[in-house]
């Protein structure tokens, strides 16, 4: 029977879905290894940010956070994590030939028992796994932003992905407090693909001029109880990365997943949502 965390844990990648990711298995008491090449004092500093907010809202169940974080490790590269972990939890961002590579790396760089995660929220596991000699050990686990407070993790089970992984990784998926659904594979799993299209939508309404963000929003969260508004979540995830979402769908489900052009033209301004201060609101980052 697995473990309620995995003892060793790393991370590939220390963004802000990477850095909540080690948070949490941290907190969960796992030892993790964040391996992030562009920049290790960012990476650190997200995760310290992190750790200081749980300690507002009391969400470190007593634990200095301090402590938490001296569990964490920074190295520069994927060969540098530890050959012997327990999880490896591929993200990097959403770009499918950046992710096989790194996976590739993974692949050599670990044991035969590690089980190999990818973070993506759209990407095929079947096609990700194809970077793997064995990909019975591969899985998809998808987190939701912010990844500390957020209660979802969505796993995606490939046809090669093992009953014994799926098992295990529910299992951790627990350990951490959080509440596991599992999806079988195919073009933006079930979260993704109703979010983006939801999101979309509330998007041409906008470029329409039938509400404004705010109004669209507000109408959700009171008439379908939605905790937050579809242009809101736009911001939190990232245009950009709602938009690579909406491409990716759009080639293989069709032209109902086709990106509206008031979302090219955001992105391209730079209006990225909350990470750039500016996307359907006006953020203090």
């Amino acid at each position: 029977m697995s473990s309620p965390t995995p003892s060793r844990v790393a991370v590939i990648g220390g963004g802000r879905m990477g850095a909540g990711i080690a948070q949490v298995f941290a907190t969960a008491g796992s030892s993790v290894t964040v391996a992030e090449a562009a920049d290790r004092d960012a990476a650190a500093e997200r995760v310290r940010i992190g750790l200081d907010r749980a300690t507002e809202r009391d969400a470190l169940g007593g634990q200095p956070a301090a402590e938490v974080l001296s569990r964490v490790t920074f190295v520069g590269a994927p060969e540098d994590i530890p050959s012997d972990a327990d999880l490896v939890v591929e993200a990097v961002p959403e770009d499918p030939v950046l992710k096989v590579e790194v996976l590739g790396i993974v692949g050599k760089t670990v044991s035969a028992s590690t089980i190999i995660a990818s973070n993506t929220s759209s990407l095929s596991i079947s096609e990700l796994g194809t970077a793997l000699e064995d990909p019975a050990r591969f899985i998809g686990m998808h987190f939701f932003n912010p990844v500390p407070v957020s209660d979802l993790v969505e796993i995606v089970r490939a046809p090669a992905t093992s009953e014994s992984t799926t098992a295990a990784v529910r299992t951790w998926v627990q350990g951490l407090g959080k509440s596991a659904v599992v999806v079988n594979d195919s073009p933006g799993f079930a979260t993704s693909r109703l979010g983006v299209c939801l999101g979309l939508e509330a998007i041409r309404m906008v470029e329409e001029g039938v509400a404004d963000a705010e109004s669209i929003d507000r109408a959700m969260e009171l008439g379908y109880r939605h905790p937050m508004g579809p242009l809101r979540s736009t911001d939190l995830v990232g245009l950009d990365v709602r938009l690579a979402i909406a491409e990716h769908l759009a080639t293989t489900l069709g032209d109902r997943f086709a990106p509206p052009q008031l979302l090219r033209d955001k992105v391209a301004r730079g209006e990225l949502g909350r990470k750039s201060g500016k996307g359907f609101y006006e953020w203090n980052r």
